[in-house]
């Protein structure tokens, strides 16, 4: 047969779902590798989703989705940053991940380089290779608390670079970009005329420290803005298999938006977006008791990464933990998870999942039940040994 594209045979396998599919045909494995939220849905957001079926409003809606749900996430994004957007700047997206493949294939040309963080979610460096578009990896160290510097991004851009991607609050880190670097972020990519995507998806989950959009501080004219803004009520409400987010894009680039949706999916399924629009407007209990668990278990993870010796970035958003185990794991943090899940029944994610910066790190995912992820973090190997 034919072989596949090059790019699409360079496209690196995810270490995260990796370890998680080997965790889920391990029996009584408890599974710490992966963000996925476990409460159930609020029954009005369920509800909404079988009242479209039951009415059989099952056609094709605009391609930017229905108009309804694009005010509430604009209303949102207004409540939350204090930006006023235009709803014609809202596109009603299969997901975050759809969001950013979206964002990409109307900024990358084949060749072009993006600049994505080490450590960063996976799938920032895959999409861009399934565009036949180069990811260019920039540093966040651990002698920085895992933060990225201005000037180490400025020194990777070449005449080639066309995008910055930054990832606030983080997966993997649960680091959380303040306002000032946030507004030095906007500048250098505004000096070197990138555009800028922003993942957001965890916007609704930080701790003691608001969360910053790079909107904040972008042009709201046509030809002077750059940030495309991704969002995601997978995490926010727990709707992972709803598939449902929102890209919140530049003025003035509509018909674009519109001719690239419809190459891509067309639309959403109107189920899942009347899901959604009664679970930003609706009642927001399911948040606020999220957000109180998933404190609750940094805590809890915490504490018993304390008592081992081992150290940790203090999560001050999303719900990871990450944490530094390579005293455990001989250079080879991704076989080294592998061996932990065989011998101790837990799966983590491998820091070398997220980049080259990762070896030696796991992520934890803190949004199980607190007594699997106390017990499962009580079996990892103590510092001192």
């Amino acid at each position: 047969m034919p072989e596949l594209a090059a790019h699409v045979r360079d496209v690196p396998v995810n270490q995260i779902r990796e370890i998680t599919e080997a965790a889920w045909r391990t029996p009584g494995a408890l599974v710490l590798s992966i963000g996925e939220p476990g409460f159930p849905l609020p029954r009005h957001v369920l509800d909404a989703g079988i009242a479209c079926l039951d009415r059989d409003e099952t056609n094709y809606t605009p391609n930017a989705g229905i108009p309804g749900l694009r005010e509430a996430f604009a209303a949102r994004f207004r409540e939350q940053q204090g930006i006023d957007i235009a709803v014609d700047r809202v596109y009603v997206v299969d997901g975050a991940q759809q969001g950013l493949h979206f964002a990409m294939s109307l900024l990358l040309s084949p060749g072009d380089e993006i600049l994505v963080p080490n450590p960063g979610y996976p799938t920032f460096a895959m999409t861009a290779r399934l565009l036949n578009a180069v990811p260019v990896g920039y540093p966040l160290y651990p002698d920085h608390g895992f933060q990225p510097r201005p000037a180490d991004i400025e020194a990777l851009v070449t005449d080639r670079t066309r995008v910055l991607v930054l990832n606030s609050p983080s997966n993997p880190l649960g680091a959380v970009l303040g306002e000032d670097l946030t507004r030095d972020l906007m500048d250098l990519a505004r000096r070197h005329d990138l555009w800028v995507i922003s993942d957001e998806c965890y916007e609704a989950f930080t701790y003691d420290v608001p969360h910053v959009s790079p909107a904040k501080f972008d042009g709201d004219a046509p030809g002077d803005a750059r940030v495309f803004t991704s969002l995601t009520l997978s995490k926010t409400y727990g709707l992972t298999g709803l598939r449902i987010g929102a890209l919140v894009c530049p003025p003035g680039i509509k018909q674009k938006m519109d001719n690239v949706m419809e190459a891509i999916v067309s639309c959403v399924a109107s189920p899942s977006q009347y899901a959604a629009l009664a679970a930003l407007t609706g009642p927001q209990d399911y948040v606020e008791h999220a957000h109180g668990h998933y404190r609750a278990n940094r805590d809890a993870a915490s504490a018993v990464l304390d008592a081992k010796g081992i150290p940790y970035l203090k999560a001050q958003g999303a719900f990871y933990l990450w944490a530094d185990v390579s005293h455990a794991t001989g250079g080879d943090v991704r076989s080294w998870v592998r061996r932990f899940l065989a011998d101790s029944g837990v799966a983590l994610a491998p820091g070398t999942a997220f980049g080259s910066i990762g070896e030696g790190w796991v992520r934890v995912a803190l949004c199980g039940r607190q007594e699997d992820l106390v017990e499962g973090l009580g079996r990892l190997p103590d510092r001192a040994e």
